[in-house]
């Protein structure tokens, strides 16, 4: 026995996200409802450098009132295929395309109160090819060694979950000391 989704009730509708409320039967068989934060579903970039330099953005976030150092994110416009969102997002956040990007897997964000679903990608063998920012994102630009990104993620000084799940994601990939690029 599993919960089971009775119906939806749209609650908000806004630019970024709608709310619903969804009526659940629980395992035991009573009733309940839940409010579900409907949202478009994400992509997370780790974009790598020739060099082992790791590209990161900062920007101001409101559930943070902080401004946190994360990897480059968005999410997918209508029709777009994640792997087009993150070489879309790269370009506009950090100027960059990259001749690879490898699908690492992916994540729902916060299942217990919203549907978001993101992509992580890893992308390697970086160019020039920016693209206009959205007009709404104020970002800086900071890039740091591989062994340097690890190190801030250990000691707790990257905030933004996304960010540090996706470097986990791509450890194998981008493993400290053994950047050898043959091994790509």
């Amino acid at each position: 026995m599993n919960h089971h989704s009775l119906y939806r009730e749209k609650v908000y509708s806004g630019p970024i996200f709608d709310i619903s409320k969804v009526h659940v039967r629980l395992p035991d068989g009573r009733e309940r409802n839940y409010e579900l934060v409907e949202h478009g579903d994400s992509v997370t970039v780790v974009p790598v450098d020739a060099k082992g330099q790791v590209y990161f953005v900062t920007q101001h976030r409101v559930g943070a009132d902080a401004l946190l150092l994360e990897l480059p994110a968005g999410v997918l416009e209508e029709g777009e295929a994640p792997l087009e969102t993150a070489r879309r997002e790269i370009r506009e956040e950090i100027g960059m395309d990259a001749q690879s990007i490898i699908p690492l897997g992916g994540f729902y964000l916060a299942p217990g109160y919203t549907d978001e679903y993101m992509y992580i990608f890893l992308a390697r063998d970086l160019f020039l090819s920016p693209l206009e920012p959205d007009e709404d994102e104020f970002l800086n630009l900071i890039t740091m060694s591989v062994e340097m990104t690890f190190e801030k993620a250990l000691a707790g000084e990257i905030q933004d979950g996304k960010t540090l799940a996706a470097l986990l994601m791509a450890m194998p990939f981008i493993n400290p000391g053994q950047l050898n690029t043959t091994d790509f």
